[in-house]
């Protein structure tokens, strides 16, 4: 089982959920939570990555604090400050590269508020070799600062990322000549990958999961 620790890179310090076996790991994932914080759904897969073989590192970006409700996720959201979780979100990648060593491989992985995060990272730290993303876009010139290949898992039915944002997203990707491989999953809504989520969806999730784990053994 992992366990939280208080990491320190880029003078910064970070408390963080670490899993995995960091002696052989040859890949490590920064693992980005949603609004909700770091919470019991984030650890948990986590754990399904590192049972996967991976290397997991996921930095706490909201200091501890844990949201229940939408109203009270929209407020640490919106609360945050974006250069301290950029800096957390860069602690976390130096970290996992310093644990890991040079030649190993390391991808980001974010849902919703990190999702947008775990596009970011790669645009400043080039260790980064591959973004997963779930439920969560970025549409602006960031996608053509860097070139790591993204995929996407998105639900049929969702008032934070709308279609149309979803084929911007893609279309971004692929206008600044980025691999990009989209999944959309019928009969799911936003969080459709969050056990303790109304939302959930379990035979979606699994499936989700499962590319995740497939995508990012190939590219790293």
């Amino acid at each position: 089982m992992g366990e939280l620790q208080e990491i320190r890179a880029s003078g910064t310090v970070v408390r963080a959920y670490v899993a995995g076996d960091f002696a052989s790991a040859a890949t490590g994932v920064v693992l980005l939570h949603a609004w909700w914080g770091l919470n019991d759904d984030v650890t948990a897969y986590a754990e399904r990555l590192a049972g996967a073989g991976f290397a997991v590192l996921a930095p706490d970006m909201f200091g501890g604090q844990v949201a229940a409700t939408i109203d009270d996720a929209e407020r640490l959201a919106s609360s945050s400050d974006d250069a301290a979780v950029g800096a957390i979100v860069l602690a976390a990648i130096d970290d996992l590269a310093n644990r890991l060593g040079s030649a190993a491989g390391l991808a980001a992985v974010g849902f919703s508020f990190g999702a947008a995060w775990a596009i970011w990272g790669p645009t400043q730290r080039d260790r980064l070799r591959a973004t997963v993303v779930y439920y969560g876009t970025w549409v602006d010139s960031v996608l053509a600062e860097a070139t790591v290949p993204v995929l996407g898992h998105f639900a049929a039915d969702d008032p934070y990322e709308s279609p149309e944002t979803v084929r911007e997203f893609e279309k971004g990707l692929r206008d600044a000549g980025r691999e990009v491989l989209i999944h959309r999953y019928p009969g799911t809504g936003h969080w459709f990958g969050e056990p303790s989520r109304d939302a959930y969806r379990a035979a979606a999730a699994d499936l989700a999961f499962d590319r995740t784990v497939a995508f990012l053994r190939d590219r790293l």
